[in-house]
């Protein structure tokens, strides 16, 4: 399985919804498509209204060329279409190959689609709300959350107000934050099953498990369940194992022991393996026949 283009390879161009998200979300937007090649164009889209102010400042500071849209009719989103008109423009004058919207707005799922159609890339770059018809329409989802410290010290520019602050906390010790809970989505070991059910080690690499899950689910981050990595993430599983090949490349199999046993009655997998008392099936990636509760262990993966 293939790796990600190097950077500098793709030519990705930055259209915003200004009607839809904040200006705080432009920075984080540049810093992710970064990684992904040479940005070549830059965009914002929305009325009067939504280019005045904080979004004129934050498109001027990002060299961003604002489209300003009239509205000529109440109820109307001009925007939303200039800036699906110029995708698809820049798109076939192969100004471009990868695109990065900025929106949480599910009606430019059937653009996304479109654009993965004719062999662009997508990335979408939104907020919480954004619906999973939207983040599953891209190649890739990043999902940028507001800091709370930002809305509320925005406020707070005087230095009257610094200095009461300085004030009140003088003294106090700060919190430490609490450590994130590490969680191990079922999902993981289903994909391990999966991609090694036709193999014959039985192993699959880090790197494609990654692009696979990545594939399936476009807001995937192990970051989401409390891990450093997808390693770390890994190595949390008892039905996993991870395995450092020579060369230092990883590989990752189930942590379960080949075995002779009848069929899954399920898909009639031959593939199966005993484990905890029970059978496990690679294809189906669940247990044929129930584990006996005696050999699972109190920390063992189970269905959430």
């Amino acid at each position: 399985m293939g790796a990600y283009q190097a950077a500098g390879d793709s030519r990705v161009a930055v259209l915003v919804d200004c009607d839809n998200v904040s200006p705080e979300i432009l920075d984080y937007s540049l810093r992710v498509v970064a990684q992904f090649g040479r940005v070549v164009m830059r965009r914002g889209y929305g009325n009067h209204g939504t280019l005045g102010n904080r979004w004129q400042e934050a498109l001027v500071r990002q060299a961003f060329t604002p489209c300003l849209q009239y509205q000529y009719a109440a109820g109307k989103n001009t925007a939303d279409i200039a800036l699906a008109l110029d995708a698809l423009e820049v798109l076939f004058d192969q100004r471009a190959d990868t695109f990065c919207l900025v929106t949480s707005d599910s009606d430019f799922a059937y653009l996304c689609r479109k654009l993965r159609e004719r062999g662009a890339t997508v990335f979408i770059v939104g907020e919480p709300k954004t619906p999973d018809a939207l983040r599953n329409a891209s190649d890739q989802f990043f999902e940028w959350r507001r800091r709370a410290l930002e809305s509320e010290n925005e406020p707070d520019e005087k230095s009257g107000s610094k200095v009461e602050l300085d004030v009140k906390t003088e003294g106090v010790k700060p919190v430490p934050p609490r450590p994130p809970v590490k969680r191990r989505p079922r999902f993981v070991v289903e994909a391990v099953a999966l991609l090694t059910s036709d193999t014959s080690e039985g192993k699959v690499s880090l790197g494609a498990l990654g692009q696979y899950l990545k594939r399936t689910d476009p807001a995937f981050s192990p970051q989401t369940y409390g891990h450093t990595g997808l390693l770390d993430m890994l190595k949390t599983y008892d039905l996993l194992a991870p395995i450092q090949e020579q060369g230092g490349h990883w590989n990752v199999s189930l942590a379960v022991a080949a075995s002779d046993v009848a069929a899954c009655p399920r898909c009639g997998n031959l593939g199966c393996v005993e484990h905890a008392g029970g059978t496990w099936c690679n294809r189906c990636g669940d247990f044929a026949t129930p584990p006996d509760p005696a050999h699972l262990p109190s920390n063992n993966l189970r269905r959430r």
